[in-house]
C-alpha cells in the first residue's frame, strides 16, 4: 500500500470514528460499586452479540466534573470511547458510581432523556466492607474498618463542599434516597433495580430479564461469571457487623417498601 492509499485509510478510520461519536449511547449500568457491576458488564460484552460495551469498563465521564464547568460538554469526547460494530443493535457503559454521584444522573439526563438505566443493589452492610478491603489494598485506606466507618462523616465534612468518593463506606449504601433521586430524572419504566445475589445465584434468569429490559435477543445457555471475587484476609468481627446492622437497619426497612422487597437476610448476623 503506497503512501495515498494509506493516507486515504487513515481518514476513512477518523471519518468512521467521528460518525460513531455522533451516536448516543442507549443504556448504562450506573450502580452500586462492589454489587457485581463488573460481572454484568462482562456477560453483556462478552456474550451478547448485539451489545456494544464501552471500550474499557468505568468511563466516569459523567462524574468528572471539571468536564461540566465551561458550557456545553463535549459529547463527542464521551461517544469516542464506543466502537459499535454492524451487528451491535445498542450501545452501553458500566460506571457504577453514577447512581451515588451527585450531578451525574442530572448530567445523563440531559445528555439523553430516554436512555435506559440498570442498578444492582448489594446488602449495604457487605457492600461496606468489601468497600473498605478494596481501598486497603488499593493504599487509600489506613483505618481499621470500625475506625474508618466512625471516621466517615467528619472525612465527609473535611471534604465539603466535594463529595467523599474513596472513604463513603455507609453513605453509598444509602440506596433510598439514590434511588429517589435517579426517579426525579427518568421514569421508573426507564429504570431496572435489581439484587445482587439475584445475578449471583441466578444468572440465567437475570440476564433475560436484563434482555428483556434493553429489547434485545436473550443469551442462550448463559455461562457463570464470577468478577473480582476473592477471599478477604479476615472476616467482618460481629461487633463491626452489628455496628452496620444498626445504621442500616432504618434504610433497609424503607428499602423493602420502596421495592416491595423482602430484605430480612440483609439483616442477619450471620453472612448470608
Amino acid at each position: 500500500m503506497n503512501f495515498y492509499h494509506k493516507l486515504q485509510s487513515v481518514k476513512q478510520r477518523i471519518k468512521h470514528k467521528l460518525k460513531l461519536s455522533r451516536r448516543k449511547i442507549d443504556f448504562i449500568i450506573i450502580g452500586v460499586q462492589k454489587s457485581g457491576t463488573t460481572a454484568l458488564d462482562s456477560y453483556l460484552r462478552g456474550q451478547h452479540h448485539q451489545i456494544c460495551m464501552a471500550d474499557y469498563k468505568e468511563l466516569h465521564y459523567f462524574d468528572t466534573d471539571n468536564l461540566f464547568t465551561n458550557g456545553q460538554p463535549d459529547y463527542c469526547f464521551y461517544q469516542s470511547f464506543f466502537s459499535p460494530k454492524k451487528s451491535h443493535q445498542i450501545i452501553g457503559e458500566t460506571t457504577p458510581i453514577y447512581l451515588y454521584w451527585r450531578d451525574a444522573l442530572k448530567r445523563i439526563s440531559h445528555y439523553n432523556s430516554d436512555i435506559k438505566l440498570i442498578v444492582l443493589l448489594r446488602n449495604p452492610i457487605e457492600r461496606a466492607y468489601s468497600h473498605w478491603n478494596m481501598s486497603c489494598d488499593n493504599g487509600k485506606e489506613d483505618l481499621g474498618f470500625l475506625s474508618a466507618l466512625k471516621a466517615e462523616s467528619a472525612r465527609a465534612e473535611k471534604q465539603a463542599p466535594e463529595q467523599l468518593r474513596t472513604h463513603s463506606y455507609i453513605d453509598r449504601g444509602l440506596y433510598v434516597k439514590q434511588l429517589k433521586t435517579l426517579w426525579q430524572h427518568f421514569p421508573k419504566n426507564q429504570t431496572l433495580v435489581l439484587k445482587s445475589e439475584q445475578l449471583q445465584q441466578n444468572p440465567q434468569q437475570t440476564i433475560d430479564k436484563i434482555c428483556d429490559f434493553l429489547g434485545v435477543e436473550k443469551i442462550n445457555n448463559v455461562k457463570p461469571i464470577k468478577a473480582n471475587s476473592r477471599q478477604y484476609p479476615q472476616t467482618m468481627s460481629a461487633e463491626d457487623r452489628q455496628y452496620l446492622i444498626n445504621v442500616f437497619t432504618p434504610e433497609i426497612k424503607d428499602l423493602e417498601k420502596l421495592l416491595s422487597w423482602n430484605c430480612s437476610n440483609w439483616l442477619a448476623q450471620n453472612d448470608n
